[in-house]
């Protein structure tokens, strides 16, 4: 069934606040075999709302729309819906005593705007909020639906979760989305697909291959609607695994970080940082990780160069003879933070993030990396570009996935 995401409210086109709502909506539904075909997002706009709905059930059997059916007055949704399907708001007992049972658990009086959040379309049917007071309004309309919930996330994934998915797998008869993804690093986007090109030639007709590039690393997913591909799409990702072998991390698409945590855990081994230019960046991806204290025993942002020679004792003629962006510090780096934290793998990085910096030959946007496992130390060499943001970041994410194809030889 083919499924149109429509968020609405001002604050989401003057770009105050982000829409994470239509992407987890799409991500939750494709995986329970519902085509989204297209996501949209509009303002506090009767008319630009209802042009949306237009369009919507002009390519969609589903829409489901978030936002705007809170009880201020720039909540128009919930009004627009009744001159969209020709109703009146009417009282709704249920919806009611609904809000008064949530203000009663939270110690709170009920107020005159929030009552009216127990008016409601006379023709929707209500599901209500388990985590809110707006009530999620579900319409039928020339066996097309149309469903509207809170753009409050949480109260909005609660909906989808608890009630509106397992509805609509009730109501509808859907293919299984069926996909596999895998990590992979050290080479561009441009020239995997050269890479790939034949591959892509070669797939089954409805497998269709995908590239999501982040920092520091490719995501590639290959996907086929119907379980009866099952078979078929082993075959084709071991094929894919062989041709990218090179540049191959991990099965999945999680985050480096968690990759991480699991081979470490995995194999009872420790972890130590000692960073110099992403200044603890690469420490937090690690400490973001559940249970990251089973592996973690810390870190030492050496950003200056005497915090280099005082605590993790690099010798101040390396850095004078090689320069403090060199595969002799970082490596030193590491082994001496493995010591004094007591871990038996580490990460240490240096380089320059920019926009200003670097040296003759070694321009901005150069790292070295260092990661150490057991009694082997890898050191390589990047350049990471000239946006210092995005540089720290990259670089982060190139330093855990080089001690994760490390731990995984």
């Amino acid at each position: 069934m083919k499924v149109e995401i429509i968020t609405i409210g001002d604050e989401l086109l003057i770009g105050q606040v982000i829409d994470t709502n239509a992407t987890w909506i799409a991500n939750q539904l494709t995986q329970h075999g519902f085509e989204i075909v297209a996501i949209s997002s509009v303002g506090d706009c009767s008319e630009y709302i209802i042009k949306a709905i237009d369009v919507g059930f002009e390519r969609a059997d589903i829409l489901l729309l978030t936002g705007g059916i809170g009880p201020t007055n720039d909540d128009i949704t919930k009004h627009t819906l009744c001159q969209y399907f020709h109703t009146a708001l009417e009282l709704n007992d249920e919806v009611l005593k609904n809000i008064e049972s949530i203000f009663l658990k939270r110690n709170l009086q009920l107020n005159k705007l929030t009552h009216k959040q127990a008016y409601v379309p006379a023709n929707s049917n209500i599901i209500q909020n388990r985590e809110g007071t707006a009530p999620i309004l579900w319409f039928e309309k020339d066996e097309k639906l149309l469903v509207s919930m809170p753009g409050v996330p949480f109260e909005m994934k609660t909906a989808m979760d608890k009630d509106i998915i397992p509805l609509l797998e009730k109501r509808f008869h859907v293919n299984e989305y069926v996909s596999r993804s895998c990590i992979l690093t050290g080479i561009t986007e441009s020239e995997l697909a050269s890479k790939l090109a034949d591959f892509e030639l070669l797939l089954p007709s409805g497998f269709s291959l995908a590239y999501l590039p982040s920092l520091g690393y490719i995501i590639l997913r290959l996907s086929v609607w119907g379980e009866e591909h099952l078979k078929e799409m082993k075959l084709q990702m071991r094929k894919l695994k062989h041709i990218v072998k090179e540049y191959y991390v991990s099965k999945g698409s999680k985050l480096p970080e968690e990759i991480l945590s699991g081979k470490l855990q995995k194999k009872g081994l420790t972890l130590s940082t000692a960073e110099s230019c992403t200044g603890g960046h690469v420490a937090h991806k690690v400490t973001l990780v559940p249970n990251a204290s089973k592996f973690f025993t810390g870190s030492i942002v050496s950003y200056a160069n005497s915090v280099k020679e005082q605590l993790l004792s690099v010798d101040i003629n390396t850095i004078e003879l090689y320069g403090v962006v060199s595969k002799d510090v970082v490596e030193q780096m590491a082994t001496n933070v493995a010591v004094a934290l007591n871990s038996n793998c580490s990460i240490a990085v240096s380089g320059y993030m920019g926009p200003n910096g670097g040296q003759k030959g070694e321009p901005v946007g150069t790292v070295w990396i260092a990661t150490k496992y057991n009694e082997e130390i890898l050191s390589l060499k990047y350049n990471v570009g000239r946006s210092r943001k995005q540089n720290i970041e990259r670089t982060a994410n190139l330093a855990l996935l080089q001690l994760i194809k490390m731990i995984g030889k």
